[in-house]
């Protein structure tokens, strides 16, 4: 953790990744941040110390690693200010969709490695997919799973169009849990409840729930049937979400984000 990484983008996703460096023992003075918004840079570096620009430059010839965590439509613009800097160093990629065809056309360079991270990486409990283009080397990727490793898990995936699949499980995903945490505590206020009552039940059963999913030796199936007692409770809720349906249409719902996940890169990919 003495290398200097350089990050094209400040949002949320960058933060994360930051304050798990400087958590892990990185210096903020060796990060550099590209960022053109006067607010978020103001905000990065009385957050973490860090070292912001208004846009690319020479610094960046400094960086043993580049992270663009920049906006999918932007990222193209982005790359042509930044190429002339960054050819030296690998580059780690979090836009969503932009495929590493794109940017490997955009940067001139193979040593690419495209990641889909989620939002859970803001507190450190992420899980990140992560694909390298054939030129990354075996300390390339150690550089970048060390990187990750202070938002949460990951996991290497082999081909590109996994990442899509990831994008629509993982990436999305946190947004499935809160659409669902949002319906309980409705729900819950619906039938007598405090909203703060039905929130921080609904927060600690989807918390419990997959804290011992990851404890467990089971099957999701089996942890799912040992709760639905035959002509109890939870058969009664089970039951009215398959007579409606609910799971074929929560598995159009990923695909659908899966496709999306293409379009972004037929969108806003290498023309």
């Amino acid at each position: 953790m003495s290398e200097r990484i350089a990050f094209i983008g400040g949002g949320n996703m960058a933060s994360a990744i930051i304050g798990g460096l400087i958590k892990q023992g990185l210096s903020g003075q060796n990060i550099d941040v590209v960022e053109p918004f006067e607010e978020a840079r103001n905000k990065l570096q009385s957050s973490f110390g860090i070292v912001a620009h208004a846009q690319a430059g020479s610094f960046l010839s400094a960086a043993a690693l580049v992270i663009w965590a920049v906006k999918p439509q932007t990222f193209k613009e982005a790359a042509q200010a930044a190429v002339h800097h960054t050819t030296s160093a690998p580059h780690l990629s979090v836009a969503a969709g932009i495929r590493s065809d794109s940017v490997a056309t955009w940067l001139g360079s193979e040593r690419i490695v495209r990641a889909m991270p989620n939002t859970p990486a803001l507190i450190g409990q992420g899980v990140t997919g992560l694909f390298a283009r054939q030129a990354v080397s075996a300390a390339d990727r150690l550089r970048i799973h060390q990187v990750i490793a202070t938002t949460g898990a990951s996991i290497w995936f082999d081909t590109e169009e996994q990442l899509d699949v990831v994008t629509a499980l993982s990436g999305s995903g946190p947004a499935y849990v809160f659409y669902f945490m949002e319906a309980m505590t409705t729900a819950g206020v619906e039938m007598g409840l405090s909203r703060e009552q039905a929130h921080q039940l609904a927060v600690a059963t989807f918390g419990g729930a997959s804290a011992l999913a990851k404890a467990s030796t089971d099957s999701l199936q089996v942890l799912r049937q040992r709760v639905t007692s035959k002509g109890g409770t939870t058969f009664a809720a089970i039951s009215s979400m398959e007579n409606n349906d609910m799971r074929a249409q929560f598995i159009d719902a990923m695909y659908a984000a899966r496709e999306r996940a293409k379009e972004l890169g037929d969108e806003f990919g290498a023309a």
